[in-house]
Parts: structure tokens; sequence; C-alpha cells
């Protein structure tokens, strides 16, 4: 896709004047770093407050008597903050965050690359019971993780430092009219605000002047969701994964699982419930890597004798970890800790332990 087809955010404008260094990413034009560098922006992230644009994602609202309850039919977690769309088979076809606005209204945030297709999955099975209003040209959505991030967003609106992780709320920022979660992607304390696309560069502008903030790209980003042991949609998940394969039992609600008060009623719980009971063939792990070399996406993994017994998801380098890191999935018999398997990098075998997530500790406000 060339350079002119590829969308753009309202905050485009600004990433070129800090200096971003642009790449496509989910058919946007997205910073993937500025000059500050891979490292040290996540690094700064990791100690003071960093701010990453992340309005290619899609926010959704839905509204009308039966909204929560016609979402129900296709998420397995009730009301609960991180929600995932099944397939009949169990499969995950997106992972989004889910928020109750009052007033018989929800709003959702979907993964970039899945926006459209889960438009698409709300209206074909539950357009008929609620409103379905995409936000996508109408809203950016910026995140201001770290741990200076309540001391700089509590300037603007004080109220901000008595949320907790997951809490979610409308917030005035500089007079406009925002919804605000205490949530984020990189396993620091942090925010994810979702503000007017026609006043995302002035909120953006504001908090960047702030002495604690620097504008972080997509780089810092992955390696920061890689050290919290977080998933990236298409990557360490897909239609073809469930969410006990992926290790995401954890976010399907216990009213929703097979022993509870309103156990299934999603697409693929029969499937899921059986994987809960019966366990899996396979399941995602942490895995680290015992020698410098990096290990990469699509990696094989084998045991001692040579078998392929998994392959790498995500893998990279984890700069507070000061080493790689990875994660894959690993045929059932080998994911206990420390079980010594290897992955072939350029015909080589690189010894992995398996590993407990997240590699650095998560460090959410749950007060």
């Amino acid at each position: 896709m060339s350079t002119e087809q590829l969308l753009k955010t309202p905050l485009h404008a600004l990433h070129l004047e800090l200096g971003a260094r642009m790449v496509p990413f989910a058919g946007y034009d997205m910073p993937v770093q500025y000059p500050l560098g891979v490292m040290k922006e996540h690094q700064h992230t990791r100690d003071q407050a960093g701010l990453f644009d992340v309005s290619h994602m899609g926010q959704i609202r839905l509204s009308g008597a039966g909204a929560a309850q016609a979402l129900e039919t296709l998420v397995p977690v009730g009301m609960q903050r991180y929600a995932m769309f099944t397939n009949d088979n169990g499969g995950i076809l997106d992972d989004l965050m889910v928020a109750n606005l009052g007033n018989d209204e929800l709003f959702l945030v979907v993964n970039a690359a899945c926006k459209e297709q889960d438009l698409a999955h709300l209206r074909a099975h539950i357009g008929d019971q609620c409103t379905i209003e995409p936000l996508f040209e109408a809203r950016a959505l910026l995140a201001l993780q770290g741990p200076a991030a309540v001391t700089v967003l509590a300037r603007l609106a004080p109220d901000v430092a008595k949320m907790t992780f997951m809490q979610f709320q409308r917030v005035a920022l500089l007079g406009i009219d925002c919804f605000v979660s205490r949530s984020g992607y990189t396993g620091e304390d942090g925010f994810e605000i979702s503000v007017p696309a026609a006043d995302a560069e002035k909120l953006a502008r504001a908090l960047l002047a702030e002495p604690e903030v620097a504008a972080i790209g997509l780089g810092a980003r992955d390696s920061l969701r890689l050290e919290a042991g977080l998933c990236l949609y298409g990557h360490d998940m897909n239609t073809e994964t469930t969410p006990i394969e992926a290790s995401l039992l954890w976010a399907i609600s216990k009213a929703r699982r097979a022993d509870g008060a309103r156990a299934g009623g999603f697409p693929g719980a029969e499937t899921v419930f059986a994987q809960q009971q019966g366990g899996v063939k396979r399941k995602r792990v942490g895995l680290l890597p015992q020698e410098r070399t990096p290990v990469r996406e699509g990696a094989e993994i084998v045991n001692e004798a040579g078998d392929i017994i998994g392959a790498v998801c995500s893998g990279g380098f984890g700069p507070t970890l000061g080493g790689p890191l990875a994660m894959g999935y690993l045929d059932s018999a080998y994911v206990a800790l420390d079980t010594p398997v290897w992955a072939i990098v350029r015909g080589k075998k690189v010894p992995l332990l398996v590993s407990k997530l997240p590699f650095v500790p998560q460090r959410y406000y749950r007060g």
C-alpha cells in the first residue's frame, strides 16, 4: 500500500512535526519511533510518562435498553472491561475493551485491523436489539502511560487520581468532553483517553508540554506490552486460537463459565467449556532465551530430540528485562515452568526456558 493510500490519525501532522519515523500499521501511517529512539522511549514510559497515539483503534458506541444484554450474547465476560468476540468454534475474532457509559450506552474499543469486521459482526448478531454507532472518524484515542501519568492528568482533572485500574468515566479535560479509563497496554499505571478528533491535537500538545511527558511510538509500545505478557491480536491469538489456549480464561467472568450462574450463551461456549474442563493440546507461555540471540515471531520450537512442539508468536528485546524475551504456543506436555526447549533461529538451536508471565511485574493502580 502506498503512503498516499494509508489512513492518517488526527495527530499525523504533529507526529511529523515531532520528527517521528512513520511506518504502515493496520492501514494507517503511524509513528514507530521519535528521535529519542525505541530504547529510551521504553525506559521513559517506565520511569515517567509516555504519550501514545492509538487513534487507529476502533471506537464503537452501542445504545438502547437492550444494549448490555445484547452484547452479552457475543462476549463471554458479562460487563467486565476486557472482552473477546468468539466464533462458533470458540476461536477469537478480536479482543476489545467494553465500558458502561450509563443511560443504556456501552463504549467499545476494538483493534484497528479488525474494526470493520467487528462492526459487521455486531450488526449481524445484535443490530436488531440496539443502535450500533461507529466512531472511527469522530474520536481519537490517546494513551498516557507510566508512573507519572496520574500526576500529569490530575493537573487537568484532579478527580482522575481517585480512579483505580479499569475504572472508566466521563471527564472534562481543557473543557473537552472525554471518556477516560485507567488502563493501558504497557503494564504500567496510566490512562486511555477518548477525545473528539477535532480536539485531539490540542489535548496532545497540552500533555506533551508537561515536563514528565514524551511522545512514544509503536516500537516501544510493542516492547512494553511484551514485557507485560500482553497479547497482540493477529500474533498471539486469532480465529484459530481459543481463550483457553491463549491463557485468557481469567477474561471469562465466573458467571459465564461452565459452572457459573449465567453459563455460556456466547458463540463457541461449548468448545471453550470442554477445553476448560478437559484441557488443551497447546497453550501460550512465556519463553526466555538463554542466550543473547533474539527469537522472533514464527520461529519453530523443538524439544531435545528435535521434534517440533510449537512456535513463537511474539518475540524481541526487553529493555527493562535487559535481554531477549518471547511468547509462544507449546504442546501441553512442555508448558511447565522452567521446561527447557529450543527455538530454531537461522538453522541453529537457541535454548529457551518456559517462563512465567508477565516478564516484568505489572504496576496497575488498584487503590
